[in-house]
């Protein structure tokens, strides 16, 4: 895409010929390395601030990344590499020197469904008609705990899947939304919808499980959740917030998530008074904004529930919060999709749900009635072919 239109509006400021040059973060290659492939000064990354850090090293191999180059000397004048896919660090040139910053990604957003007949595994049959394995890990994540895959699915079986997924540059882009889904096991139709972020039955009832970890403190809201484009109110800018937020009183026993090993405390950065633990399987916890520490935890084991610190208000905060991150093999995790939780939970606001749900409900019987129609036509042809 050499010569290729760049999509953000930024690119207008420039009144010289330019050209963009689209290619694909290495594997390996991390924000350091890639300032020195291009020469840029390794400043910028080392003046960043902790959270910053974190976020550059969320860049994924094969993320693909643009760079507008000054058609009359080649230099660089901005470059775009998304995070995620909310969010993309905007290196732009100011004053002869390239600046860091953080932007959200644009992409469009298209509705899409997929009538799948099953003929080896949901997983399997899904991947083959749509070559979208993001896709078919979320139905399988979106149905587990409801069905058996192995036991209650045979040959014939369909299944309907009504989602989203984002486009950009031309390409697909990020994971998919499942908005609702239907899978036949032994004549019954099972329906789920997505619905204020949980997968609801047509009861109006999930089984809510995850793994492994306890939640750290008591709280009284989330205040902010796991998010690539959280608007930061300090900073004035978009930011990764790479984990969440539980709004408490300065004061309030915080936990070990889980067992292992305390691997820092102190300052760092505006996470204020901090700390981490190793645990194990390449997980580690981290805890911000603390008042005070446990005496004597550094460098100790700490079993799962055990006390390390107390909720404050340290570092870079507009209130007293723990800011709860969970990162396996240098990578940040959603925590509230590792919290330990086993529960049936009914929903919230029936009406508008009921609603919902038969209004998708509706769509997907549409969708097997003209598929069975097309069959049969597609059929009746062949008979008639047949006996001509």
């Amino acid at each position: 895409m050499r010569k290729s239109i760049l999509l953000f509006m930024l690119l207008l400021s420039y009144v010289n010929a330019a050209y963009v040059a689209e290619l694909k973060w290495e594997n390996g290659c991390t924000f350091l390395s890639f300032l020195e492939k291009y020469e840029i000064k390794k400043s910028i990354y080392f003046n960043l601030e902790y959270e910053d850090k974190q976020t550059v090293a969320e860049i994924r191999a094969g993320a693909r990344y643009h760079i507008l180059y000054d058609d009359e000397n080649d230099k660089i004048l901005q470059i775009l590499i998304p995070i995620g896919e909310e969010l993309q660090i905007h290196l732009v040139r100011k004053d002869d020197k390239l600046t860091f910053n953080t932007i959200l990604t644009s992409y469009n957003q298209e509705n899409k469904s997929v009538l799948v007949d099953i003929k080896h595994s949901p997983y399997l049959d899904i991947v083959k008609q749509t070559k979208n394995r993001y896709l078919a890990g979320e139905f399988i994540r979106a149905f587990k705990k409801r069905i058996n895959f192995k036991k209650g699915i045979k040959k014939g079986d369909k299944i309907v899947i009504l989602y989203s997924q984002k486009v950009r540059l031309g390409r697909v882009f990020g994971n998919v939304a499942i908005e609702s889904a239907m899978v036949q096991t032994n004549g019954k139709n099972n329906y789920i919808l997505k619905y204020q972020d949980y997968y609801y039955d047509e009861s109006g009832k999930i089984i809510i499980s995850r793994d492994g970890f306890k939640r750290p403190c008591r709280f009284r809201r989330i205040s902010s959740k796991f998010t690539y484009k959280r608007w930061h109110p300090i900073l004035r800018r978009y930011r990764a917030h790479l984990g969440v937020d539980y709004a408490a009183r300065t004061g309030t026993p915080v936990r070990a998530t889980a067992d292992g090993r305390v691997s820092f405390v102190g300052r760092k950065g505006g996470y204020g008074k901090t700390i981490m633990i190793k645990h194990s399987n390449g997980y580690k916890s981290l805890y911000a904004h603390l008042s005070r520490y446990k005496k004597g935890i550094r460098g100790k084991r700490v079993k799962k529930g055990t006390l390390i610190g107390y909720v404050g208000n340290t570092g870079r905060s507009t209130g007293p919060h723990l800011h709860f991150g969970i990162y396996r093999n240098g990578r940040a995790v959603n925590p509230e999709r590792k919290i330990v939780i086993v529960k049936t939970k009914s929903v919230k606001n029936r009406s508008k749900f009921k609603k919902l749900f038969a209004q998708n409900k509706k769509k997907i019987k549409t969708i097997i009635k003209e598929d069975i129609e097309k069959t049969s036509l597609i059929a009746q042809a062949e008979i008639d072919k047949n006996q001509s």
